[in-house]
């Protein structure tokens, strides 16, 4: 690629364009050419696997063995006595997450309601009892009709 850039008679940005390859993609390849031959142009892999800003397994260990010793605390609590106490910055969702993945956290008890047929305290004559509902179309037409 290289040899047919450099040789080319359109001129680099155009036969860049023929190929769809970027300019700053071609001088890079082109820099690491000059400086290392074709061995410049291999692939270079990262040899450590470890995901970027991922917490190391002895850490998860900690807040597990944390959370065994304190079981009343929620995972926000936790996060909060390890920064308070410990100067150890982690967030709650990532301590709750990590309590998760040990089974350290159970789903919560959902308790379904169901609509009634007919108000259960029934009211005797008009405005006993009131009930609202507002949402922002509410305020907004509110706000007009009051300063109007």
């Amino acid at each position: 690629m290289i040899e047919v850039v450099t040789r080319s008679e359109i001129g680099v940005k155009r036969t860049l364009d023929e190929f769809g390859i970027s300019r700053s993609t071609f001088y890079k390849w082109y820099s690491n050419y000059l400086e290392n031959g074709f061995e410049g142009l291999e692939s270079k892999r990262p040899s450590i696997h470890r995901k970027r800003n991922s917490i190391p397994e002895f850490q998860k260990d900690f807040i597990v063995e944390l959370a065994l010793d304190y079981p009343e605390l929620s995972a926000r609590e936790l996060a909060f006595k390890m920064t308070d106490e410990l100067g150890v910055f982690i967030s709650e969702s990532s301590v709750y997450r990590i309590l998760k993945q040990r089974d350290l956290i159970s789903a919560p008890n959902h308790i379904l309601i169901s609509a009634a047929n007919e108000f259960k305290d029934k009211t005797n004559f008009v405005h006993e009892m009131w009930q609202t509902d507002i949402c922002f179309e509410d305020v907004h037409s509110l706000f007009i009709i009051f300063n109007t």
